[in-house]
This record gives C-alpha cells, sequence and structure tokens, in this order.
C-alpha cells in the first residue's frame, strides 16, 4: 500500500486554497503545497511555524486536511509562538492542532507523518527532516525557501544517502517563490513485518529537461 494520487481532490484543495488567500499577493506555493498535501491524500499533514512568518502554508495546509479528513499539526517552538499562530488561524475559522517544542523532538514522537513541510531558512530544518517517522505508505516531504540550499548543493535526497531502509525514490527543485525542494519517501514493502524496505538494486535516473531525479527499483 502506497500515497495514491487523486487529481479530483488535489484540484479541489487548489481551488479552496485560492478563495482562502485571496487577500495574498503571489501566493502560488501555498496552492501548490495545499494540492499536493490534498491530492496525496495524506492522514497526517506536519509543519514547523514560528513568530513572524508567514500563515499562508498553514491556510492551505488546512484547507487539504478538511479535503482528506486527516490531522494538521503545526509545530511551535514557544508558547508566544503558539498563541500567536491560534490567534491568527481563528480569524480564518481555521484551528490546527498546535503542539509546543522542539520540532525534532517533536517528528520524532509523531507517528505515520506522510506529509511533512519544513523551512530551510531555520537552521534545523535537515535535523527535522531526518527525524521524523514515516508512515508504511510512504510519505512527501517539501521544503520551502530552497534557492539558497540549492546553491550551496543541499537536495533532500543527501539526507537519505546513508544506506538505512527509508530511501527517497523521487525528488525535483520547483522555481517557484523562493524556491520548493520537494522529495517522495519510498513506502515500506508489505509481507515481511519488519518496517524496512527490501534490498535490491537501485538505479538512479535523471531527467535532462526538468531536473527531475528518479530511483528505480529492480
Amino acid at each position: 500500500m502506497k500515497l495514491v494520487w487523486s487529481p479530483e481532490m488535489a484540484a479541489k484543495a487548489f481551488v479552496d486554497t485560492v478563495k482562502s488567500c485571496e487577500l495574498y499577493q503571489g501566493s502560488s506555493v501555498t496552492e501548490l503545497i495545499s494540492a499536493m498535501a490534498a491530492g496525496w491524500n495524506t492522514t497526517l499533514i506536519v509543519e514547523t511555524w514560528c513568530r513572524g512568518d508567514m500563515l499562508t502554508t498553514s491556510i492551505g495546509l488546512a484547507v487539504a486536511s478538511t479535503h482528506t479528513c486527516g490531522r494538521h499539526v503545526c509545530i511551535v517552538p514557544d508558547e508566544d509562538s503558539g498563541t500567536e499562530y491560534v490567534a491568527s488561524m481563528a480569524k480564518y475559522s481555521m484551528s490546527p492542532e498546535v503542539i509546543v517544542g522542539d520540532p525534532e523532538t517533536v517528528v520524532n514522537e509523531l507517528d505515520v507523518i506522510d506529509f511533512l513541510v519544513v523551512d530551510s531558512r531555520k537552521h534545523e530544518f535537515a535535523r527535522v527532516l531526518k527525524a521524523a517517522k514515516f508512515g508504511h505508505r510512504g510519505a512527501v516531504l517539501v521544503c520551502k525557501n530552497a534557492c539558497s540550499t540549492v546553491v550551496s548543493g543541499f537536495r533532500l535526497r543527501s539526507l537519505f544517502d546513508d544506506g538505512g531502509s527509508r530511501r527517497i525514490v523521487r525528488s525535483v527543485f520547483l522555481p517557484v517563490g523562493n524556491g520548493l525542494d520537494i522529495a517522495h519517501v519510498a513506502a515500506v514493502e508489505s509481507g515481511s513485518g519488519s518496517g524496512k524496505v527490501k534490498n535490491s538494486k537501485w538505479i538512479k535516473r535523471v531527467d535532462r529537461e526538468s531536473g527531475e531525479e528518479f530511483l528505480i527499483r529492480k
């Protein structure tokens, strides 16, 4: 069993997010993230947020969670951030679940995350991605404001190249907004009961036109 794409769900979330974010200019990133979260029918959507951050991504993820009937969790670093976040989202009649704490610790305690959004401007974003626990259906990872990390040579795939049980099977950088680095974590093979991907040969392919990377298992 793995995440299955639903174009209809993605389209609905996209349109509803456009309506919800109509007061914001240049929110194409928000609509895209919302469409992905809904289109993959994710059940646990997790993001990180702190005071001063924009709310548009949170609004889009909240919209997506209503379409998937999933759980939307926002991790904030302190009580002040939590209070501001709750009050701001309430203006849009939205009330995501808020957890106060260190993002790296919180994602490790949450189970079956299948959609995770982080901000590359935060120094701990890579540790958060590494610490997260993903569901057996696989997961989608989204890194916002990724232009600076791409320039420095960082890619999400590099976090999972250590031979561990989870692998990135597809990744792409999209030059929208300040850049989106998106990766798909492999689903767990069924039947083994070990919760790990079976050992096999992986072949890397890169689309020369889009720059999208694929891992093909044989």
